[in-house]
């Protein structure tokens, strides 16, 4: 088993924690992981995204080219890395932010309005938790109790009162 991932979108987003979720779920499980971050030089609304590796066999590298599943979270993400995605892999698009349709037909494509989602449920910040649950449902990478278990540990004690909200976010996406 070897998933490979591409978080994409604008910094503020969540992008990197969203990544930074998958990998450390996958250390608790005991896979072999990679996780590089990349951002723009802007704080807030600059390029941001993150590749995670999660695998049974060694990581040679944590480039990745050819991803098994890509989450976008704006239209110049999509535009970026759509083409990349291995024929039969998973795109899931912010579809409260992205207008345009994935213009591949050999993929799995999920739209979440998990900005809206987010607005609705009144978490604004937590879209990326939303399209979290949603990548492990349907990739089957890890199992809810799993998921769960690794956002209890990676939230820190200082903002203990957003674990019940990223809990909550995760399970939206999880079961849309």
């Amino acid at each position: 088993m070897t998933y490979e991932t591409i978080f994409a979108g604008f910094g503020g987003q969540g992008i990197l924690f969203a990544g930074k979720v998958i990998a450390y779920a996958g250390m608790i499980e005991g896979k072999n992981v990679s996780h590089l971050p990349s951002y723009g030089p802007e704080m807030r609304g600059g390029t941001a995204n993150c590749s995670v590796i999660v695998s049974d066999v060694d990581v040679a590298s944590p480039i990745i080219t050819e991803p098994s599943a890509l989450v976008v979270m704006n239209g110049p993400s999509l535009d970026k890395f759509e083409k990349a995605v291995v024929p039969s892999g998973k795109i899931f698009i912010d579809s409260s932010l992205i207008s345009r349709k994935c213009e591949r037909e050999d993929v799995d494509v999920y739209a979440i309005p998990a900005t809206k989602m987010a607005n609705d449920m009144g978490i604004p910040k937590l879209a990326n938790m939303i399209m979290v649950g949603k990548l492990v449902k349907e990739t089957g990478m890890f199992t809810w109790e799993q998921l769960k278990g690794a956002v209890t540990k990676l939230v820190p004690a200082a903002k203990a009162a957003m674990l019940e909200s990223n809990i909550k976010a995760l399970e939206a996406g999880y079961n849309f």
